[in-house]
């Protein structure tokens, strides 16, 4: 009843927006890319192009937007079925699986030709494999490593999550084979991945912008008296170029780095490199900056940051037409004929647009999530433990590495949701055991 609910929330959601959410430049880059598939190096790597590539026959963004759906409520069938699994009730693991079904900032997302839907997807289907028995088998340890690799070539923020893995793995002794071959399946693809750019494009990596991305993270607190950088990095200090957000110093064009010769896309390891050294020399101004940004997750009403973005409640009526850019056309030629901005459709746009108000997580809400599965965590047999470490880096991470999104934090919630009813249901029979033992 729960999927099937859930299901026809996402038939309303692409009867009522049509045919798809597409953003400049994300989505049309993923879509330049899949057509003629190659290792990329802006700021994403080919794993969502792979994707859109093997729906390419089909030409049709709807198509992509219908996978995605699919993939939501496959998100939400893993994880009843893990909980399920873990001999948790069947109210429990549906509850568990709601607020990923049922929240109208899913709906959204899916909607969107973006990575994050398949990056959820991978990161859930990740745990499954590892939660599914209390000792993973070795095949089942390198279906995890695999399936890290692919997260990782969508978004790169996965990549520290294969450590994480292992390292867990390696505190329960799972063995030496299992820890191969979550290894060997993990790192496989990623340096498969890495010679195809360096064959392609001339660097060995999986991506080129990550220094770049770094660079904007300290933008916010770089002070040039306190780092010293030497002469070849000085150019990229603070110029007075002022943004509300640090991700926003990627596009100013008065930021220092844009202001560089060859700009962002030459001197993306320059720009490595000062972040490292502003980091190194302002550790906790970058704390701070990284403290205060992940906050913004928790507040009750959802915060614009940057104020450009849409944080939640992005359901409207109208018709967003598309920029006049060539690569737009160029879409239209090689990918989907029929691409074009997304319009409403009534009454289901109405139905939407009321309905996502309610159909929110509150940051609050979010916040005793994590607390519940932290709590169950530190509980034997600390079943919550991996997914709720991983729940906490990809709510830091990004904040980390670049800045604080809506968007960002979405992925966190299937997984501390996992968390929380795996640690709910550890805190429970830790609560049952003290009581025989203060009965005995």
């Amino acid at each position: 009843m729960v999927v099937a609910l859930a299901a026809g929330l996402r038939v309303v959601t692409m009867l009522g927006y049509r045919p798809a959410q597409l953003y400049w430049y994300d989505s049309f880059t993923y879509l330049d890319v899949a057509s003629h598939l190659r290792p990329s190096l802006g700021f994403h790597p080919s794993g969502y192009p792979l994707l859109l590539w093997l729906l390419r026959p089909f030409h049709s963004v709807a198509v992509v937007v219908g996978v995605q759906h699919a993939m939501g409520l496959a998100v939400g069938v893993m994880i009843y079925a893990v909980l399920r699994r873990r001999s948790l009730p069947a109210w429990g693991a549906s509850l568990a699986a709601v607020p990923f079904l049922f929240d109208a900032s899913f709906l959204r997302l899916e909607t969107g030709v973006l990575s994050d839907t398949m990056f959820i997807f991978l990161i859930v289907a990740t745990l499954t494999v590892l939660l599914w028995s209390p000792r993973p088998s070795v095949a089942a340890c390198a279906a995890a490593g695999a399936l890290l690799a692919l997260a990782t070539l969508t978004r790169t923020i996965a990549l520290p999550l294969l450590v994480l893995v292992l390292l867990h793995l390696a505190v329960r002794r799972v063995g030496s084979r299992r820890l191969a071959a979550v290894a060997v399946a993990g790192a496989l693809p990623l340096v498969a991945y890495a010679g195809w750019n360096a064959q392609v494009n001339g660097k060995f990596a999986l991506t080129g912008g990550e220094g770049a991305v770094l660079w904007a993270r300290t933008m916010t607190f770089a002070d040039c008296a306190v780092i010293r950088p030497p002469r070849a990095e000085a150019g990229l200090c603070p110029n007075g170029a002022h943004q509300d957000a640090a991700s926003e110093y990627v596009w100013d064009p008065d930021a220092s780095l844009n202001q560089l010769p060859g700009g962002r896309d030459r001197n993306n390891d320059l720009a490595r490199s000062f972040a490292l050294r502003a980091i190194l020399a302002q550790p906790l101004d970058y704390l701070a900056d990284v403290a205060r940004d992940t906050a913004l997750t928790f507040a009750w009403t959802p915060v614009r940051h940057p104020e450009r973005t849409t944080p939640a409640f992005g359901f409207a009526r109208g018709q967003w037409g598309l920029p006049d850019y060539p690569l737009v056309q160029k879409v239209r030629e090689e990918y989907d004929p029929s691409v074009r901005g997304l319009r409403s459709v009534d009454p289901y746009a109405g139905f939407l647009m009321a309905y996502q108000y309610p159909a929110y997580l509150r940051g609050p809400m979010i916040a005793a999530i994590l607390l519940l599965g932290g709590l169950g965590a530190l509980a034997g047999p600390r079943s919550a433990l991996l997914p709720w470490g991983v729940a906490m880096f990809l709510l830091v991470g990004p904040v980390a590495v670049l800045d604080f999104d809506h968007r960002y934090v979405l992925p966190v919630i299937p997984v501390a949701c996992l968390a929380g009813a795996l640690g709910a249901a550890d805190l429970a029979a830790a609560v049952r055991r003290f009581r025989s033992r203060s009965g005995a």
